[in-house]
């Protein structure tokens, strides 16, 4: 079945404009992107009525949604976790499992390995993204600390052999990682690393790029302190060219000035907007878990026991949104920040994160550009 989408305005990643286009759909996936008029055989017609297309989101840290965290899942709860990622806007998810026992994420990995094919109405899971057990104790943030454990070349290729072929990627304190043996066999085995939960050194986190490591997860969060004689991985996550770092753009997890800061220090291709949502993420008020710990909501702010911030709220077009309130960069700007650069990152660009030839035809729509709402959502050329 081939679907031509026109009468729109359509977002090309080259140019990081609209552009009224025509794109040509076959069974779920971009055939091409055409100027208007051009003749083009199709079954179908869908007519945009002059909106905007853009790709669909891209969440690459997310621990659950709508009363569902992936520690804890079974089939039914990956189904309705799928389907309200995508009526959010979000059409790929890495599955984030947070620190637990090795049994409770042996399992996890199974369920999610069995939900991995692209399904109409629903978010695709593109991958695992294992943010726990090896952390630094220091900046642990909500994790259980009974669960953490050394960074074990080992261990992780037994989990890694049940959680691929699915897409890995392994959030680790890499200055734990003695003569980089942990961080050698994650590449080995074909998995990204992102420094997190890191008390690293300035040095030590510009060590760990140069070896291998490719992101920071949620950047200012669970890291060293800045210090004027030891400015520590935050620093080092804003100034280096050769590494993505990871955002949580809800107002909560750091100051509006300190996005800012980092719109106007970092390389925008190397930007990546994430949510770390928890199972509370598109639901009321009231206590929920993350990973077995429990978790206070209120007014969106979630906090464990502790009084620490335990997860967000938060949904990715949302923080596409409060990403451009806080700096003032424009939807044309911002919209990579949650599509290409963390498909690119995971190397899932090929699939997702680009209205272009051989990706799947995920989008979402906007009337307008002014007063950014979110408009159809579309799954493999489908509208769910």
């Amino acid at each position: 079945m081939k679907a031509l989408f026109k009468n729109g305005y359509i977002y090309i990643y080259e140019s990081r404009m609209f552009r009224r286009s025509d794109v040509l759909v076959e069974d779920g996936i971009i055939k091409g992107v055409f100027e208007p008029g051009e003749v083009l055989e199709y079954d179908k017609e869908i007519d945009l009525c002059g909106k905007y297309l853009m790709p669909g989101l891209v969440d690459i840290h997310t621990h659950g949604r709508g009363g569902h965290d992936f520690n804890f899942i079974d089939d039914k709860a990956v189904a309705l976790m799928r389907r309200s990622y995508a009526e959010a806007g979000t059409t790929t998810v890495m599955a984030t499992l947070a620190s637990a026992e090795l049994t409770e994420l042996y399992h996890s990995a199974e369920v999610i390995g069995r939900h991995r094919t692209s399904d109409n109405g629903l978010a695709t899971l593109a991958g695992i993204h294992l943010e726990g057990r090896y952390l630094n104790p220091k900046r642990r943030g909500a994790h259980n600390p009974d669960l953490l454990a050394p960074l074990d070349p080992d261990e992780l290729e037994k989990l890694a052999g049940a959680m691929m072929p699915l897409p890995l990627h392994v959030s680790a304190a890499f200055e734990l990682d003695e003569g980089y043996k942990f961080l050698d066999r994650a590449v080995k085995l074909g998995a990204t690393c992102s420094l997190a939960h890191s008390d690293a050194t300035y040095d030590e986190a510009v060590g760990a790029v140069a070896h291998g490591v490719k992101s920071f997860t949620h950047t200012y969060n669970a890291m060293r302190p800045i210090h004027h004689r030891e400015p520590g991985n935050m620093i080092a996550s804003l100034l280096s060219d050769d590494a993505y770092s990871e955002f949580i753009c809800d107002g909560e997890h750091s100051h509006p000035a300190m996005i800012e800061l980092a719109y106007r220090a970092k390389n925008h291709d190397k930007i990546v907007l994430i949510t770390d949502s928890l199972e509370a993420a598109g639901c009321p008020d009231g206590e929920y878990s993350i990973a077995g710990l429990p978790v206070y909501v209120k007014n969106g702010r979630a906090v464990n026991s502790e009084g620490a911030l335990a997860g967000s709220t938060l949904d990715l077009f949302t923080a596409v949104k409060n990403f451009m309130r806080f700096t003032g960069a424009t939807l044309e700007e911002t919209i990579p920040m949650a599509t290409a650069n963390p498909a690119t990152l995971i190397g899932i660009d090929g699939k997702c994160g680009f209205i272009k030839t051989g990706c799947r035809a995920d989008f979402i729509t906007l009337d307008d550009k002014e007063n950014i709402t979110l408009g159809d959502v579309y799954i493999g050329g489908e509208k769910i």
